[in-house]
This record gives C-alpha cells, structure tokens and sequence, in this order.
C-alpha cells in the first residue's frame, strides 16, 4: 500500500493517553502493561490507547487491550523523530486525530509535518 496508511488508529477515539518519558523499548506488552496498571494506577484491559517513545524519539509503540489480547502496534521512523508534546503531566492524553497526526510526522503542538520519504530498497 504505497502511500497509504495501514493499521492506523481509529481518528474518531476521544482519548489516547501518551507516556511523558521515553521507556525502555526492549519491553513487549507485559512490561508497558506492568507500566500502566501499576505506574497510571489504569486498567491495561480496558481497551485504551497507550502511546510510548524510547529514548531518541524515533520509534513509538501503542499498547492496547483489544477483546483477548494485547495489540502492540510499532512504528520506527527512518529519519528525523516524533515531536512529543512537552508537559510536566507524566501522562498526556491526545485524540485519534491527533495521534494520526503524530504518525504521519506533525509536531502536533505546532501542526508542522516531517518530509515524506520515498525509498527504491531497504538494502
């Protein structure tokens, strides 16, 4: 699907939460899960968005509970990074619009986009 967006999330959700701190991406869904019920004090079956980062901005991951089981939905940049909103709340809450808007390279704070890329090979 050239150009096209896959596997996005819904833009129509009213609240997606967005973890303030990068995390260590070597956690899979049981250690971001360990991260919201005990860290948020929120149910991580309760079928909410969680947005992480590591720690140079370039990959996110979004945890979610999706009827019986965890989606773990990845996204590594192959240039430039995420614009993360800056606040002093450890969580930030954000809508689906603005999250696709996040994906998609927007300094959502701002709305200033990445430049697309167009690559020929991975090699």
């Amino acid at each position: 699907m050239r150009g096209g967006h896959a596997l996005r999330p819904d833009v129509g959700l009213p609240t997606i939460y967005l973890y303030r701190d990068a995390v260590d991406f070597r956690k899979g869904h049981r250690g971001l899960s360990v991260i919201v019920q005990i860290e948020f004090g929120h149910d991580p079956f309760a079928g909410v968005l969680y947005v992480f980062r590591n720690r140079t901005s370039t990959k996110l991951k979004i945890l979610f509970w999706e009827n019986n089981g965890f989606v773990l939905y990845y996204k590594s940049l192959a240039e430039e990074k995420f614009h993360w909103p800056s606040s002093a709340d450890e969580l930030l809450t954000i809508t689906g619009e603005q999250l696709n808007f996040l994906l998609d390279g927007y300094d959502i704070s701002r709305m200033k986009p990445h430049r697309a890329l167009r690559y020929e090979s991975v090699c």
